[in-house]
């Protein structure tokens, strides 16, 4: 990757350079959107669904406070050690003081997306300590030095022969082995000496049962619960967004999440945590990075909903043919898109204008989030504080300007169809952006304007 490139269109270009790659990743994407729509329309009552866990979500968030002392106070009482961590910087710490406190400096990690978004791997490599990722995708992109490209699919983007290049480099399987049933045999068998040697286990959360004080990991590998029983000290990472009210209201979520996220009923393993065993120290750090301030952003505090399944990502027409990496954060696609400028509107600026607000991303959200509507305003915030190019600001104040007079609109349109029909190069050319990827479209004839007053006699 070209680590100059730091926008979503130049990063996507350079996704967009192998043909294949970018079709087959469409169509692999499309065909988990399809699985979910099966999934879906398999409940009579998914919209009932989606609309109690949307209620649920809006709940804990109004009442965020409340739930997350109540929740401190039932883990404390399990026997877990509750942290709280502001931003990345004291979340890293937090984990890098557990580590030090037990001389650890090899550790396992399952998936966790908050990790991601707070850099331990870099962070804690730089202090001299050893992280294995034991969720296979995580593992890949590892091993290839890459951040996930999707929070479900964390290697979606790689083909099985760069898989088993990555393999043969790294775990020795023979040159060209590009067997998918052979490479997981090779993972299991380096994974396993990985899950019995290291002491300490670091998790992410799924949800938190504000009630019980316990949280749920929700996996199909087994990694988690693998590496979270065998080690000596388990860590959970927690946005303090994850909260649930009661125990029962697991049974909505987890009907919804993998239904999105895979098509599956339910993921092969939904662990509960709610207490240490024998010997075992627990550990959960709550995190907050930036969460508190979108909660305070009325038009975005729903985007806190998000149980993170992807299915946004997988319906969504730019994510699937601009690859995960285009988004240049931890979280890509639409939800990452108005997650990540509340964290740096000058960093993320690009990210809410990689959508074309079609909507579908909000279709098939399992909690509701109004996310193309979050994108449309982003926009406009971004607009407002001058976090947007010079050249598309006076562009948007020409379009306005245009679109505020009818007799210029009109005119507008008249002229551009006569420089369409009549000298195509001035629109056809490379400083035009839009043709750069697409063919533009032939002039019409008539504006629907001119048909409309024609259609009805108008003058």
């Amino acid at each position: 990757m070209n680590v100059e490139t730091k926008d979503h269109s130049g990063l996507a270009d350079i996704f967009n350079q192998n043909e294949l790659r970018v079709n087959w990743h469409d169509e692999t994407l499309w065909f988990i959107r399809s699985k979910r729509d099966k999934a879906a329309h398999g409940l009579p009552e998914w919209e009932l669904l989606r609309e109690t866990a949307s209620q649920i979500k809006h709940n804990v968030l109004s009442n965020l406070d409340v739930y997350l002392e109540q929740f401190e106070s039932n883990a404390k009482a399990n026997g877990i050690t509750v942290h709280w961590a502001a931003n990345a910087k004291e979340h890293n710490e937090i984990v890098h003081s557990i580590l030090k406190k037990h001389n650890i400096n090899r550790m396992m990690k399952s998936k966790s997306m908050l990790t991601e978004e707070c850099h331990l791997n870099d962070y804690l490599k730089k202090n001299g300590v050893e992280v294995i990722d034991t969720d296979l995708g995580e593992r890949i992109v590892q091993l290839a030095d890459e951040p996930p490209s999707h929070i479900v699919l964390p290697c979606i983007h790689k083909k099985k022969e760069e898989i088993g290049d990555l393999f043969h480099i790294h775990l020795g399987t023979a040159a060209g082995e590009a067997d998918p049933q052979v490479l997981t045999e090779a993972a299991r068998q380096h994974l396993r000496e990985t899950f019995v040697t290291r002491r300490l286990s670091l998790t992410g959360v799924n949800f938190a049962v504000a009630e019980t004080g316990e949280f749920v990991v929700c996996t199909n590998e087994g990694n988690a619960d693998m590496a979270s029983h065998l080690a000596d000290v388990h860590i959970a990472c927690m946005g303090i967004e994850k909260l649930i009210p009661q125990r029962k209201h697991l049974s909505v979520f987890l009907r919804l999440l993998t239904r999105s996220a895979t098509g599956q009923p339910i993921t092969t393993y939904s662990s509960h945590f709610k207490k240490p065993r024998p010997g075992q120290e627990m550990h959960i750090v709550l995190v907050d990075n930036g969460r508190t301030v979108q909660l305070g952003r009325e038009d975005f505090r729903n985007s806190l909903k998000c149980i993170r399944c992807g299915a946004c990502m997988n319906t969504c027409p730019v994510y699937r043919r601009s690859g995960g990496h285009s988004y240049h954060n931890a979280i890509a696609g639409p939800i990452g898109s108005i997650l990540a400028p509340n964290l740096d509107m000058k960093e993320y600026a690009d990210l809410p204008f990689a959508s074309t607000l079609c909507g579908s991303c909000s279709n098939v959200c399992p909690v509701k989030i109004d996310i193309h509507d979050q994108l449309y305003k982003w926009r406009q915030v971004l607009v407002k504080e001058g976090h947007v190019s010079p050249v598309k600001a006076m562009g948007m104040r020409a379009m306005a300007l245009t679109f505020s007079m009818p007799k210029f609109f009109s005119f507008a349109g008249k002229a551009g169809r006569t420089v369409m029909k009549y000298f195509p190069s001035v629109v056809n050319n490379k400083l035009n952006p839009w043709y750069k990827e697409r063919e533009m479209p032939a002039p019409p004839k008539q504006s629907f304007r001119e048909w409309y007053a024609k259609e009805r006699g108008v003058k």
